[in-house]
């Protein structure tokens, strides 16, 4: 795996999630949950983003000219939005809308804060660096 992802396929992964993930609540169709998933699965389990290897050709520039975002930061956000997009999809198949709407929202959200700037899965990370780290001392 990488330990760096240009900005540019990060913002387009965002932005594919966020696409489908706000479809998903617009339309309330399962297959706007599944298309990310699967991608973050493909992603998650075999190291290979279908989206990110497609946005590679459009780069007009080397890749190590682009701002890198952090590859485990990536790998950490990415966890987030497939746990969440599989709880909207098994709440979806339940019935249970408002719990899947619920997910999906979050999901679109959180794509939607990054692409503007702000990285959630960051904060959260960052956080939980934060409380190991001060747990691993209090025992010295």
């Amino acid at each position: 795996m990488p330990l760096s992802i240009p900005r540019p396929l990060v913002r387009l992964n965002q932005s594919f999630i966020f696409i489908f993930a706000t479809s998903f609540v617009l339309f309330s169709q399962w297959i706007f949950l599944a298309l990310p998933l699967g991608v973050g699965l493909m992603g998650l389990l075999f190291h290979f983003n279908p989206i990110i290897k497609v946005g590679k050709s459009f780069l007009r520039k080397p890749m190590n000219s682009y701002i890198p975002e952090d590859a485990d930061q990536q790998n950490f956000n990415q966890k987030i939005a497939v746990i969440l997009l599989t709880v909207s999809l098994i709440f979806h198949i339940a019935g249970v809308q408002w719990l899947s709407f619920t997910a999906a929202i979050m999901v679109a959200l959180a794509s939607l804060v990054a692409i503007l700037g702000f990285c959630i899965g960051c904060f959260i990370r960052f956080q939980w660096k934060q409380f190991q780290y001060k747990r691993s001392h209090q025992s010295s």
